[in-house]
């Protein structure tokens, strides 16, 4: 049986598994701005495919599709209100310009809240009381966190942050994980229900982020046959990330 140390290490190592997502930015130094929105597109193609194959698709297995389709729907509501909210105090991001910073703040708050069912996860699949289940859960959520990495860390880029900065924010997104982990693991009969609509709140919000703000930012660089490309590729090489891993 795991203990509560051994769940938040094992969490804390699938949080820093996101900040692999940001290695490959240390090898690509085409900063062309076409090439910038093709790789925002394929961003947001990847978030789609973790909301609909991952996320959406999880938690229809764990719950009631009537409690899927509210919670996404309250995801992308939470995105509406929170994009009002940040526009209208204006904050910013250290360096950026507060339009830039917008953007990025919503993509990271949005992904921040995407980690918490996958924190939740993890604690419950410890909770089961088969040890080895919980470390491959937990294993496959680490796998699967890197290329959301890649997905936080290529607008980032595009953006001007250095790729140290990427490495910090993709790791910020995934910090939930190992604070939920261990009071999903010591309270399962309290969390196992919540599975479902946290998953699905996650997919909600990453969707209507793609859409209300990837793909039109992706618009402004680049044609329309380009962000289509971008978004078919992340969307399909995700999706086939998520079935060799088995997620």
């Amino acid at each position: 049986m795991a203990d509560t140390w051994q769940v938040f290490w094992v969490a804390l190592f699938t949080a820093l598994a996101t900040g692999l997502g940001a290695v490959p930015l240390f090898f690509i130094k085409n900063t062309e701005l076409r090439w910038q929105s093709i790789a925002t597109a394929a961003a947001g193609g990847m978030m789609l495919s973790a909301s609909v194959f991952a996320l959406a698709d999880e938690a229809l297995q764990r719950g009631r599709a009537v409690d899927v389709i509210a919670g996404m729907l309250a995801g992308a509501l939470f995105f509406a209100w929170t994009a009002k909210l940040v526009e209208r105090r204006g904050w910013g991001l250290g360096g950026f310009s507060e339009k830039k910073s917008r953007q990025s703040i919503l993509l990271v708050i949005t992904l921040f809240i995407h980690s918490v069912p996958e924190g939740m996860a993890i604690g419950v699949g410890y909770a089961t009381g088969e040890v080895k289940f919980g470390w491959l859960l937990a294993m496959a959520i680490a796998v699967h966190n890197i290329p959301e990495g890649t997905a936080v860390s290529l607008p980032l880029r595009a953006n001007g942050a250095s790729v140290m900065r990427c490495v910090m924010y993709s790791v910020l997104t995934s910090m939930p994980q190992p604070i939920v982990a261990v009071p999903a693991f010591l309270l399962v009969s309290v969390f196992q229900p919540l599975l479902a609509i946290s998953l699905g709140f996650a997919g909600g919000a990453m969707i209507f982020l793609v859409i209300s703000e990837l793909i039109p930012e992706s618009l402004k660089g680049s044609t329309p046959t380009d962000v289509a490309w971008g978004v078919t590729l992340g969307l399909v090489g995700m999706l086939g990330f998520i079935a060799a891993i088995g997620l």
